[in-house]
């Protein structure tokens, strides 16, 4: 058996978990730069407020309805994920993180009452976090994620906790959930499926499987098995990555080469932390500028460069200087900028470095970052680096709340009477 945990409604849980006078009010988190709707609460999509909706064009729905604005706090949210995550983790050893918000549980072998023992996952995660979930149990994984929506759907008659244990229990649900919404199935191929009259999850599993892999392939062809009850989808270990970038669009256009150095800088350190979490080194550095393509007026510029690395390094000393090396083959004066970004690629783990003979990372620099890593890691904070220059950007979030979990300062303050 495998479950399915899911926050609901995630951002705007981690906003209602340390201010509970929001609980039962709309509430709605932007993206960077507060641009749009990136999570709704329910009481905001009963609203009518739609995924993506650009915030200037719907403020005056905000204050008409009192909906509860706020900019991304990712640093709350991702502090929160592996609080939620790491609860979780004591009910089985094997554990697939699926996303920020998600993830699967072995439960094969346990003797308990399935029900009962998600109920009892809600119950602890709630209670040590104030993040409310729901859990989906079923025999694959893809119906499981098909439980966990019924669980989410229908909280009052299931509890939040939901087990597909049953064939009879699998074929309503699938005849209940629409192919559109099934878990893989994506929007080219729900097109593909309603055009041959496919509504539903269980019209699906009843497809011919020829036509499935013809026209979905083998990934369809397991999807559909797992759909029938037939283990196919195993869990995923924890997969180290193979890329690691950070890119932006700024608040406005950039045209001085200083103002876009900063950024690039910035975003190689933020790439850099990533990168020494999982123990690796990168060979590789990808550095890109795009200006703006709304002001078709203007003239148009977008580049990028690759610049390989003499040696494999995670320090955001080096990484930087390399970025800033790509980034002045491929500035240009006179050019309104509104992207940018790094990437980094092409890893090792810095367990199986094999230094040369002639050329390598600076060993002083590996202190430095392990130092510097623990006093961010510690106080919430993000010491710049000389490499970066002065800050010239500082990103749009007039609605930011507070880091409570990971910032010092932040920390909530209870007066006792």
């Amino acid at each position: 058996m495998f479950a399915l945990i899911d926050c609901n409604n995630f951002y705007a849980s981690c906003e209602r978990a340390f201010n509970p006078s929001l609980i039962g009010k709309p509430v709605v988190v932007l993206s960077n730069n507060d641009g749009c709707v990136i999570a709704r609460s329910n009481e905001a999509k009963d609203l009518g407020i739609p995924m993506g909706a650009p915030a200037f064009e719907y403020q005056y729905v905000f204050e008409r309805q009192q909906v509860a604005v706020f900019s991304a706090n990712f640093e709350l949210y991702g502090d929160m994920s592996r609080r939620v995550m790491t609860m979780l983790s004591d009910y089985t050893p094997r554990q697939e993180i699926y996303s920020i918000d998600e993830c699967f549980l072995d439960l094969s072998g346990l003797q308990v009452d399935m029900h009962e023992y998600g109920l009892d996952m809600r119950k602890k995660v709630l209670k040590g976090t104030g993040i409310p979930v729901s859990v989906g149990i079923a025999p694959t994984k893809a119906l499981a994620k098909v439980a966990n929506r019924i669980a989410k759907k229908f909280t009052v008659k299931t509890g939040g906790s939901y087990v597909i244990d049953t064939e009879e229990k699998r074929i309503k649900a699938l005849k209940w959930l629409p192919v559109d919404d099934v878990w893989g199935i994506g929007r080219r191929n729900a097109k593909k499926l309603n055009a041959i009259g496919v509504r539903t999850a269980y019209d699906f599993c009843k497809l011919d499987r020829t036509w499935v892999l013809n026209h979905m392939t083998i990934v369809g062809v397991r999807l559909q098995d797992d759909l029938n009850g037939i283990p196919t989808l195993e869990m995923e270990p924890v997969e180290i990555k193979k890329s690691i970038a950070t890119t932006r669009t700024f608040e406005r256009d950039y045209s001085t080469y200083e103002e876009v150095k900063e950024r690039v800088s910035t975003f190689a350190v933020m790439c850099a932390e990533k990168l020494r979490e999982q123990h690796s080194l990168c060979n590789k550095i990808e550095v890109f500028i795009q200006s703006n393509r709304f002001k078709e007026n203007e003239g148009q510029y977008s580049n990028s460069i690759a610049v390989k690395l003499p040696f494999p390094t995670s320090s955001s000393i080096e990484i930087v200087e390399f970025a800033l090396q790509g980034l002045q083959t491929i500035y240009r004066k006179g050019i309104g900028y509104k992207r940018a970004g790094v990437v980094l690629m092409d890893f090792e783990k810095d367990t199986e470095y094999q230094q040369s003979l002639f050329t390598n990372s600076n060993p002083k620099h590996a202190l430095l970052m392990e130092a510097m890593d623990h006093i961010n890691s510690k106080f919430g904070t993000r010491i710049r680096l000389a490499v970066q220059d002065k800050k010239t950007h500082k990103m749009r979030q007039e609605k930011l709340s507070p880091c409570y979990t990971t910032r010092i300062n932040d920390l909530i303050t209870v007066h006792l009477k």
